[in-house]
């Protein structure tokens, strides 16, 4: 190679690299929302998300460019699932198009959905999927899946209806791999940064104190797209992201440290997780580094109408729709009178506040999953 043909080849690679494009740390955004546990809560969700302006009243995207964050557990024990599924698939292809974003997350209660843990479909979450061909469906599926020895048994094929009403058959075509709300999913992630906030479903416990946000997500999909990973798996792991309370639950001076490592870890000021239920209120711990978000939105939990809002760094809850600062802004005892003074008597606060603040409660048993 000559000297000329060398200083050619810098001098192209130089002009490539000018042509290639600059590539800038992403904007935070100015704005982020954070809705909890939906549970079925349809009319619960839509009205949260028009208090905090990100959808209009004919319930299409209005945040421009806010990133909404949805914590997982959309499905089971409410009614209304699927038209909370349908919302979120249709406001993430809106908010793409106006510049913002829609986080909807994995939860516990999507994966047992997708792997067939039905324990907490209500029964109009099946309804919902029924058909006028739902008896026919039923009936070939009870060809094609009942004991083939028991088929002429009326006793076993009462018993195999009752476990399957009209719309379980369809309500699992949807749900699996081609169908589609599992298939969306599927694709969904368990654990995001947005900002300088992680969210996600439980939280993460010290056995997965390491892991980065892209082995998590990647290991979830991955046994959710093949059923024999499950086992020592990440999706169905009681201290994996999706199901792990110790940020909600465990004494704050225990865990205190372990919390630090997790910030300094990822980047970020906060933790933000859904799955424990609060009395009623976005809940701050640790002073502030970790944010709870379930507060019982569903009616089955009270219909408590509340989320998180990010502006620009700082933390607020709308609290049946007025703003109210999280601590530290504000100490915490101030803002849970604050928050029970908007409640309809009598707050479910009170006991929270009773118990200066401290969170668990000393009567709460170990809650469901």
């Amino acid at each position: 190679m000559t000297a000329h043909t060398v200083t050619m080849a810098a001098a192209l690679l130089a002009w490539a690299a000018l042509q290639a494009p600059v590539r800038t740390p992403p904007v935070p955004p100015s704005r982020v929302v954070a809705v909890g546990d939906v549970h079925g809560g349809y009319d619960e969700f839509v009205r949260v998300l028009q208090d905090a302006g990100v959808i209009n009243g004919r319930r299409q995207w209005a945040g421009g460019r806010t990133q909404l964050v949805q914590t997982g557990d959309v499905l089971d024990r409410g009614p209304h699932s699927r038209r909370v599924l349908d919302l979120l698939m249709t406001l993430e292809r809106q908010a793409e198009k106006a510049g913002g974003r829609v986080h909807a997350l994995l939860g516990n209660h999507e994966v047992m959905n997708v792997v067939g843990d039905l324990r907490y479909v209500s029964p109009e979450e099946f309804a919902a999927f029924r058909s006028p061909d739902s008896e026919a469906v039923r009936n070939a599926a009870f060809e094609t899946l009942a004991d083939p020895t028991r088929r002429n048994d009326a006793q076993y094929r009462t018993a195999w209806n009752a476990d399957r009403p009209l719309g379980w058959v369809e309500h699992r075509m949807a749900f699996g791999s081609d169908g589609k709300y599992g298939r969306w999913l599927r694709q969904r992630n368990a654990v995001v940064v947005v900002g300088d906030a992680l969210f996600l479903h439980g939280g993460l416990s010290p056995k997965y104190a390491e892991a980065t946000i892209d082995s998590l997500n990647e290991a979830i999909r991955a046994e959710l797209d093949d059923a024999t990973r499950l086992t020592d798996g990440v999706a169905l792991d009681l201290e994996g992201p999706l199901w792990y309370r110790g940020l909600a639950l465990e004494p704050e001076e225990q865990l205190a440290p372990h919390v630090d490592r997790l910030l300094a870890q990822h980047g970020v000021k906060r933790l933000v997780v859904g799955h424990t239920v609060t009395p009623g209120a976005i809940l701050p711990r640790f002073g502030g580094k970790v944010l709870m978000i379930d507060v019982g939105l569903s009616e089955i939990y009270g219909s408590r109408p509340a989320c998180l809002v990010l502006e620009d760094g700082l933390p607020f809850a709308r609290h049946r729709g007025t703003r109210l600062p999280l601590p530290p802004a504000a100490d915490l005892l101030g803002y849970l009178k604050a928050a029970s003074a908007l409640d309809p008597a009598p707050s479910p606060l009170l006991p929270l506040i009773a118990n200066a603040g401290r969170f668990p409660l000393p009567q709460m048993a170990t809650p469901p999953p």
